[in-house]
């Protein structure tokens, strides 16, 4: 069993739920069975343990955290050495000023807070979408949607500023101008070695760019990360597509924490948090509701198929340039 779903208390949901949405019992994903020749040799067991968290933020910044911090405890306890948080989990406003207001720099109270948390669960904090006050925020009066991955020390190891900003208007849903209150950001961040693997940060609309993996997945990336707070209307049509295809043409992990169900009166995200291995399967995967699901990743499967399936060595740069060039 490579993924399983895990729900907190219903007590605990319920300070999060909109009214009327199902609360689901426990359940667990089976993976699809890998081909022969690349079949896991070592024990499950020994291979490292991810936790995707799945949360409903509101603009109430101390109960998202309460709510997040809850489930990185679950996830220390169940013996995850890397916990990944979707976009957003600071919070998740009404309008573009109350983002502005509600917003931190990186040093302030709240990123603090997970400082803390990171030191006390001794594991490793993907915080997917902090709403960040940069340098430049007396004069520019406006934000960066910022990746902080966090170690067990709780020093943060590094930062990832989302450079393509969701501006869009789907018929049936509400209009996205994220940069209406945010600012794009200027580079990639190169991958990062943890006890996982080496993390590509990227942020949810990054995924509908296929250059940004390619260049992550040549920089040496094994597990590509898209915390992400996608919409009631594109979510059921690209959300598990999009990252599929993102694993399967880096032949990396891919993991997508997300926001889930009715945060307030003007907004709704679809959820399914979902991890991919580099075959392209759903391995874990979160349905309705708030919680963790858990997957392992397994770093000699991904080699093996790399291997068995080289398309990095096959690819023509003489034809159609170097879509998604290496990061320097």
């Amino acid at each position: 069993m490579l993924g399983f779903i895990i729900r907190p208390p219903h007590q605990f949901l319920s300070l999060l739920l909109c009214p009327g949405l199902r609360i689901p019992p426990l359940s667990v994903l089976s993976a699809q069975p890998r081909p022969r020749t690349m079949a896991v040799s070592s024990s499950s067991w020994e291979l490292p343990l991810v936790a995707v968290c799945q949360v409903t933020s509101t603009p109430d910044k101390q109960q998202n955290f309460k709510t997040c911090a809850e489930l990185v405890r679950e996830a220390a306890r169940l013996g995850a050495c890397l916990a990944f948080l979707p976009e957003a989990f600071d919070f998740i406003a009404r309008d573009p000023a109350e983002t502005l207001r509600l917003s931190e720099p990186l040093d302030g109270n709240l990123l603090g807070e997970y400082t803390q948390l990171a030191r006390e669960c001794g594991l490793w904090l993907s915080l997917g979408g902090f709403h960040e006050r940069g340098q430049d925020w007396e004069q520019t009066q406006k934000i960066y949607n910022c990746h902080v991955l966090l170690n067990s020390k709780g020093s943060v190891v590094a930062t990832y500023r989302k450079t393509h900003l969701c501006d869009v208007e789907i018929p049936g849903q509400e209009p996205m101008r994220e940069s209406n209150s945010t600012l794009p950001g200027p580079s990639l961040e190169s991958p990062v070695s943890t006890p996982a693997g080496k993390v590509g940060l990227a942020i949810c609309y990054d995924m509908r760019f296929p250059e940004l993996s390619l260049a992550l997945a040549q920089a040496g990336a094994e597990i590509l990360t898209y915390p992400s707070a996608f919409g009631s209307i594109t979510g059921p049509a690209h959300w598990e597509v999009l990252l599929r295809a993102r694993a399967i043409e880096t032949q990396c992990y891919v993991v997508a924490a997300a926001q889930y169900g009715c945060h307030h009166e003007k907004r709704a995200s679809y959820g399914h948090s979902m991890v991919v291995d580099p075959w392209g399967t759903v391995v874990a995967r979160c349905s309705e509701g708030p919680g963790l699901c858990l997957a392992r990743i397994d770093l000699n499967y991904l080699r093996q198929l790399r291997q068995h399936l080289p398309v990095f060595q096959h690819r023509r740069p003489d034809l159609y340039g170097n879509l998604g060039h290496p990061l320097s």
